[in-house]
């Protein structure tokens, strides 16, 4: 979900591209996928309706067609700080976390303090063997959004993972996820 991108650089945004991200945020993806290909009939050159699809693609994990609405997008507008950030989510999903980190640090670069590109950027740092750094990006990026469940589930896992199993399990708590510490600290007696 790339909502906070969307709503940092709303700017001339059209009022369709934020009905559909409203129809994302309520997991309404089918609305969505349905409100987009009606668009493109009339919009055929607008890549954030491809950045869109592939979002849509990649909240249902089908990295494939996520892959080809963004070969698109590209095409249309390969300067897209969206489709930028996209691209690393693809990367680091498919494990080229040396690329996806590479293309998330370009979008953070020109769209910066968005917790969304930041906590994906975390991931691949962590998979890239760099947890210190992680904890810090997780750090900013619940700075910035405070209430944002998926950066405390991060922080959680990544501080555990460092070591700081109560401050980590704290956060694992507040999103209702306790059933990870056991796991987590269990993966670590390996």
């Amino acid at each position: 979900n790339f909502q906070l991108i969307i709503k940092s650089m709303s700017e001339g945004i059209p009022d369709y591209i934020e009905e559909i991200e409203e129809l994302k945020s309520q997991w309404r993806f089918s609305d969505a996928r349905k409100k987009i290909h009606s668009l493109m009939t009339r919009h055929a050159d607008d890549y954030r309706l491809h950045e869109e699809m592939a979002d849509i693609h990649l909240s249902e994990n089908d990295i494939p067609k996520a892959e080809e609405a963004m070969k698109i997008a590209q095409k249309l507008n390969p300067a897209s700080v969206t489709g930028t950030y996209l691209l690393g989510y693809i990367h680091i999903s498919k494990g080229n976390f040396t690329l996806g980190v590479e293309l998330l640090e370009k979008a953070n670069s020109i769209s910066v303090n968005n917790p969304e590109i930041i906590r994906n950027l975390g991931w691949g740092l962590v998979m890239l063997g760099k947890t210190k750094k992680w904890i810090t990006l997780l750090r900013r990026a619940l700075n910035l959004a405070p209430n944002d469940e998926l950066i405390m589930e991060d922080l959680g896992v990544a501080l555990i993972g460092d070591g700081y199993i109560e401050e980590g399990s704290e956060y694992l708590k507040k999103v209702g996820k306790e059933y990870r510490i056991a796991e987590l600290l269990s993966m670590m007696r390996m």
